[in-house]
């Protein structure tokens, strides 16, 4: 069975009207401080935004002057308080001006916004300060040295400064794994402690050199969020800019090549578990998945229930197949299974007609400066290929080989609801595609070699109208900017969604991390899109996916083993669960796909109390699925295994951290959950019980409080669901929660009740 890489493929676009732009211009960046002091008769700087660059011909700088005159009423005062002129990219001045003089500003013609300038902090530019794990953050950088983690991905670019070793000793005295070499690769050092990769599988064709070299790009972005060094001013062609850095920048990176282009082979990934398990790894971090199956027919679930068995905790990307429900992969109760939500920042790109319609949409980032002021434009429908003919091709939505070459070369050519490749080796000079409009699904930007821009599909019309009543209809694609967007997190549109189809009873995904335009290195042996059309080469990429959010969740492992070096890979999860942030969503049936929600790193060094579990939890948890006795004994390499005696009691015969409960055939809701917890928070603490439910659910926890006199206590309590025949779409999902407080922890439990779609059994 061969698997993918995990990175997101969803794409669908919004417009904002002249309106909405105007309201949230100038709000995408976080203010730090500006000078105040309440009085009218003090000149600040501020921003007076206009829109576009100014047409060719028109000097900006003059009329910007005359504005200023009209708004101060003195020509040397307006000269004097003029500071810059902006008129390459957009249009817009900074000036100090009064208050009042401001606000004259604001309702002149051809002025969108008049704000004040603000100082700001130098950012990071990946989403670590976003989850409150800033650089200044408490670390054990001694223990974090000697943290290794394992990335089972498309290999390293070592020449990226990210993997620079300066300043770390020697590789930790348990690693007992190797560097291999090959074309294009250095070798390793003290941070990239090992390298190896595998070429097993004949069927790959593999035609790349052997090597641990990274031609992909997608392992040294994965491996950069994780244990990057920071490096200042990075930045994607401008945009972004600030400190790129993984979780823990101290932590030992071991590098196991199993995917060649986007293939991963199991053969190559088993080889990698195997090899990481025996060298000495710590934590396992895989933002790569296929086709769930059952745990002794999967590559993931074999390699990582050896890998739990040795205490090493692996995370895993949920995959990108949302918002389709039981879409989610990577789902074995030993593994961290990690949803994408999004970061307080988006990418917006904008084009203009040449009858001055504007539009936006924030599906793509273009990082192309436009050379001209417009270029020409032609639709799809016009440019068709005479000569070509397929009744299921239609050149309106720009099929492959429905275009003429020669009628859309050097031209911005407009398509509706387009294959976003659909135009590539043709030579055009940008590419507008209206997508129907879906605000749920707008979550996600791409990159593109050409210059592109996605707008509503309701300009369909308009831009058709356009192009086919103007003699030389003209076009210019803007380059993308970065929007601050305060209503995050909220889960990725592309993120798989549950329930698991192999284990009903779990809860998974498991946890959610930033997985949305997510920056970090990547390798020079490979172009940011991977595009043949594609010239450019960067250091860095923004990319979306699981696979961005699956590092986060690995780095954030390796945090808490610095602080938690004996817990288990059981502790580990419970601890990020039940302090996870429960985040609300634009989409319906989130609690399917964010599982506790967003990672809190510093909370869970300190849970207060941990579900934990051992091999024979899994064992007996196993039984209770109607696993083959034999097939378990050869898994957990027991002799003569018998489940009975195994089966836990309760729904779901596991002490998970979660609660979930599969309805079928219109039956009531009722279940018996069973769980213990551990104390690792104070000595003597009481815990009280505080559940949260819709309505049409009763759940009763047996006891309500506990009482703990020492540390490592355990106690046992009961979760009792009961309620009525789930009916209707709107009552499909019923989500609630169970949290032990002790007045210092949260230990919160997410609980849900799922009915699925009579179109999912079968």
């Amino acid at each position: 069975m061969a698997t993918t890489l995990a990175h997101g493929v969803k794409t669908l676009t919004t417009h904002e009207s002249p309106s909405s732009f105007h309201r949230s211009v100038g709000s995408h960046n976080t203010t730090t401080t500006h000078r105040t002091d309440g009085s009218d008769n003090e000149r600040k700087t501020y921003i007076v935004y206009m829109g576009d660059a100014p047409e060719t011909g028109i000097p900006a700088v003059d009329d910007h002057h005359n504005l200023l005159i009209n708004a101060i009423g003195d020509e040397q005062i307006a000269r004097e308080s003029r500071i810059h002129s902006y008129g390459k990219s957009f249009n817009a001045f900074a000036a100090m001006l009064l208050p009042h003089e401001a606000e004259q500003l604001k309702d002149k013609e051809g002025v969108v916004s008049v704000f004040l300038s603000k100082i700001k902090k130098l950012h990071t530019t990946s989403s670590w300060d976003f989850i409150g794990m800033p650089m200044t953050v408490k670390r054990n950088h001694l223990r974090e040295s000697n943290v290794i983690v394992g990335i089972l991905d498309s290999g390293i670019y070592m020449q990226s400064e990210s993997f620079n070793d300066e300043g770390f000793g020697p590789p930790p005295t348990k690693w007992k794994g190797k560097c291999q070499t090959g074309p294009n690769f250095p070798g390793c050092n003290n941070k990239v402690i090992g390298a190896r990769y595998y070429n097993l599988d004949p069927t790959l064709n593999i035609t790349d050199p052997l090597s641990p070299e990274d031609r992909n790009g997608h392992g040294t972005h994965t491996a950069s969020t994780v244990a990057g060094n920071p490096i200042s001013g990075a930045n994607y062609y401008g945009m972004a800019e600030g400190i790129a850095r993984g979780g823990v920048p101290s932590a030992r990176l071991a590098i196991y090549k199993v995917c060649w282009g986007e293939l991963c082979s199991d053969l190559e990934i088993l080889a990698a578990l195997d090899d990481a398990i025996d060298d000495g790894v710590d934590v396992i971090s895989m933002s790569l998945g296929g086709q769930p199956d059952l745990y002794y027919k999967d590559a993931i679930a074999i390699g990582t229930f050896h890998a739990m068995r040795k205490g090493i905790f692996t995370a895993c990307s949920a995959g990108n197949e949302g918002p389709d429900e039981m879409s989610v992969t990577n789902a074995a109760p030993w593994i961290m299974t990690v949803a994408a939500n999004t970061i307080d920042r988006r990418f917006k790109t904008y084009m203009k007609l040449g009858n001055g319609l504007m539009a936006s949409g924030y599906i793509s980032i273009n990082t192309f400066s436009p050379e001209k002021t417009s270029y020409p434009l032609i639709s799809g429908t016009l440019a068709r290929n005479a000569s070509f003919h397929d009744k299921y091709l239609n050149a309106r939505f720009c099929d492959v080989g429905t275009l003429d070459a020669s009628k859309v070369k050097g031209k911005i050519v407009y398509c509706y609801m387009a294959d976003p490749y659909s135009v590539s080796g043709l030579h055009t000079a940008g590419f507008i595609n209206a997508a129907v409009s879906n605000d749920t699904l707008i979550d996600t930007a791409y990159d593109f070699a050409t210059p592109t821009v996605y707008v509503d599909a309701n300009l369909d019309a308009l831009i058709d109208r356009y192009i086919n009543t103007t003699r030389n209809p003209l076009a210019v694609i803007y380059k993308s900017y970065v929007q601050r967007q305060p209503a995050s997190p909220f889960l990725a549109s592309f993120s798989s969604r549950g329930p698991d189809t192999i284990s009903r009873s779990l809860l998974k995904p498991d946890i959610s991390a930033p997985g949305v335009d997510i920056l970090a290195s990547w390798t020079m042996l490979a172009t940011p899109t991977g595009s043949d059309d594609d010239k450019r080469h960067y250091h860095y990429n923004i990319i979306s996916g699981t696979s961005m959010s699956c590092p986060h969740v690995a780095a954030v492992a390796t945090y808490i083993k610095t602080f938690r070096p004996h817990w288990s890979p059981a502790a580990i999860k419970s601890a990020l669960i039940t302090t996870g942030d429960p985040q609300g969503g634009l989409l319906h049936l989130d609690g399917l796909g964010y599982g506790a929600g967003q990672i809190d790193p510093v909370r869970a060094v300190q849970p207060g109390l941990i579900y934990d579990l051992d091999l024979n939890s899994y064992i007996s948890y196993l039984c209770k699925e109607g696993y083959n006795e034999t097939t378990l004994g050869l898994l957990s390499g027991t002799k003569d295994l018998s489940c009975k005696g195994k089966i836990e009691e309760g729904y779901d015969g596991l002490n998970y951290p979660s609660m979930n409960l599969n309805l079928e055939n219109n039956k009531h809701i009722s279940a018996v959950f069973k769980r213990t917890v551990t104390n690792v928070g104070f000595p003597n603490s009481v815990y009280k019980a505080t559940v949260k439910t819709p309505p049409g659910l009763n759940v009763k926890v047996i006891p309500n409080t506990l009482i703990f006199k020492s540390l490592q206590e355990k106690k046992t309590f009961k979760v009792v669901m009961k309620g009525a025949v789930l009916k209707g779409n709107d009552t499909r999902v019923l989500e609630a929660s169970l949290e032990w407080n002790d007045k210092w922890h949260k230990v919160r439990s997410p609980i849900l009740v799922y009915r699925p779609d009579a179109k999912y059994w079968g």
